[in-house]
């Protein structure tokens, strides 16, 4: 290899070239020897006119104009320039050095690349860049700002993207919120008919009108359903403190079918005391009081009365009075009881929806026309209590302060705020119109029939009815009027025990002869065979009128002697 440099290669024989020095690989450097000042050659290759800027130049200060290896085969004289001369190029003048890619030297301060060497054209250059500009070892690319302009622009976007992917969701969202209640609510108006008919359906069966049962089906599936609902009674025991006698009514309250009802049950109604004795609504009330009554309806009813009202006269005027006066379809004239001359005007008239206050209510209550039967007075009472009801506070609470202000001494097993409560759930139903007044029917002696029982006891009170067997024994009712109160006693130990029925007749004025009084023919011979268990002579049997519910009647006089039976 040549490590010289060829003076004639690509120039004028006449350029002389001087040694000045090695490079780092140990080859030598040299530099034109320029013998005179060259005027200033254009450099094509130069970005400007002037004083180009050298990339290589060690030193920050103007540079001259290089040699240009590239100009048409003329030479130019460079000043020489040192690499390795501290004190920067010789012979005095500022020497620049030699530029082999023929770019136009720049004015101005350059700045100095470190270690860089020089070395002349037609000799190859250094293997690898000094050490602080040596290259990495992949090559960068030349990255501009404009370049990554999408990342300034794209920080609004991904929010704006998201903003119509939440709005698109939402609204999707919604529609199908939507399109679900609609669904939920389609369903649940399904449901509901469906429920609606399986209950219209169920009520028609209960009530025996579904088309194509027969009617004993229908019968006897009331009559099972009846058995099977729940209900709450009490009895309330109307007496007339001024001319005696009583009224008997039952409260009912079905829970289950919603339905009130006063049941009135007449006076005549048998019944059996405790000791299986049997007699007649109204003496039970006389002489057994609540408690005996209450059971001995229990048994002939089959029902299950919780607790026994006595409301005297009084307090019936003054519930009404409490509550503001009632309304009621009168059907008789009702006198004033107070009044002491005739021909006086009437205290209730005779009309519909009459309004009556306490006094009123009461004499309208206990009325009981020339002639009539019990049953029309009963009645009359009925009508009272359906119109008390109907203005009797719903509201527990307040009823119950209404029979507080009564001051009434209730029966122990019926408190105040149980029979307050109790009124309260019937006017509920009284003001609903949900509310009705059923009469008992009671055959001639006092009996049940078998349509009374499916009527009223089965339907209403939901119970069996228990009458005191016809045929068991013979009825004998016994009214005292011996004076002497044992007598009844003592005569109804002698019946018992000769197979008669007892039924008690209570007492009557005090008569001298005592009287046995058949009604039939076919019971002559039992009249009579009551005479001789009682002691009484056979003249005292006669043909008459006797108790409804008796097969024969027995008033004891003062000849009655009991010791003599």
């Amino acid at each position: 290899m040549n490590d010289r440099y060829d003076a004639g290669h690509g120039g004028d024989q006449g350029d002389q070239y001087e040694l000045v020095g090695y490079d780092e690989y140990g080859r030598p450097v040299y530099r034109p020897v320029a013998p005179q000042q060259a005027p200033q050659q254009y450099d094509p290759y130069a970005q400007q006119q002037g004083y180009g800027y050298d990339p290589y130049a060690t030193g920050g200060r103007q540079q001259a104009p290089q040699y240009d290896p590239y100009g048409g085969g003329q030479q130019q004289a460079v000043p020489s320039y040192d690499p390795y001369a501290a004190g920067g190029p010789q012979g005095g003048a500022p020497a620049q050095p030699y530029d082999p890619y023929g770019q136009a030297a720049a004015s101005g301060q350059q700045p100095r690349v470190a270690e860089q060497t020089a070395y002349i054209p037609q000799q190859a250059g250094p293997a690898e860049p000094a050490e602080d500009t040596a290259p990495p070892s992949r090559p960068e690319r030349d990255y501009h700002t404009e370049q990554f302009a999408f990342v300034e622009e794209a920080e609004g976007d991904p929010e704006d993207v998201i903003d119509w992917l939440n709005f698109t969701e939402n609204r999707t969202e919604r529609r199908e919120e939507a399109k679900r209640r609609a669904r939920s609510r389609l369903i649940a108006l399904v449901v509901v008919l469906a429920l609606v008919a399986v209950g219209g359906v169920g009520y028609l069966w209960y009530a025996g009108k579904l088309p194509g049962l027969s009617t004993s089906h229908s019968k006897t599936g009331t009559a099972t359903a009846a058995g099977a609902q729940n209900r709450d009674v009490i009895v309330v025991h109307l007496h007339n403190t001024k001319k005696g006698g009583t009224a008997t009514a039952l409260l009912v309250d079905n829970t289950t079918t919603k339905q009130g009802t006063t049941v009135l049950l007449p006076n005549s109604l048998a019944v059996t005391d405790e000791d299986g004795t049997s007699t007649t609504l109204a003496k039970s009330v006389d002489e057994d009081g609540s408690s005996g009554t209450r059971d001995a309806l229990d048994t002939v009813l089959g029902t299950n009365i919780e607790g026994t009202w006595r409301l005297d006269t009084p307090y019936l005027q003054n519930l009404v009075d409490l509550v503001g006066n009632i309304e009621v379809d009168t059907n008789a004239d009702v006198p004033d009881p107070d009044a002491k001359k005739k021909g006086t005007a009437p205290l209730v008239h005779k009309g519909s929806n009459q309004t009556l206050s306490g006094k009123m209510a009461v004499a309208y209550a206990t009325y009981r026309a020339s002639g009539e039967a019990q049953n029309a007075q009963l009645e009359r009472f009925g009508q009272v209590m359906q119109g008390v009801l109907r203005k009797m506070s719903s509201d527990p609470t307040a009823a119950t302060t209404t029979v507080q202000t009564l001051a009434q001494i209730l029966d122990p097993s019926l408190t105040d705020k149980d029979l307050g409560t109790f009124l309260a759930k019937l006017a509920d139903l009284a003001k609903g119109g949900d509310y009705k007044t059923a009469l008992l029917p009671v055959q001639g002696d006092g009996t049940l029939s078998a349509q009374t029982a499916a009527s009223v006891v089965k339907d209403v009170l939901g119970g069996t009815a228990k009458s005191p067997d016809q045929g068991s024994a013979v009825r004998v009712s016994v009214e005292n009027a011996s004076g002497v109160k044992d007598d009844t006693e003592k005569a109804r130990v002698v019946l018992l025990n000769g197979g008669f029925t007892f039924l008690g007749g209570g007492t009557a004025t005090t008569t001298a002869t005592s009287k046995v009084v058949y009604a039939n023919a076919a019971d002559k011979d039992n009249a009579t065979e009551v005479a001789k268990t009682l002691g009484l002579p056979t003249s005292s049997v006669v043909k008459g009128r006797t108790a409804s519910n008796a097969d024969v009647s027995v008033t004891l006089g003062q000849d009655y002697k009991p010791s003599s039976s």
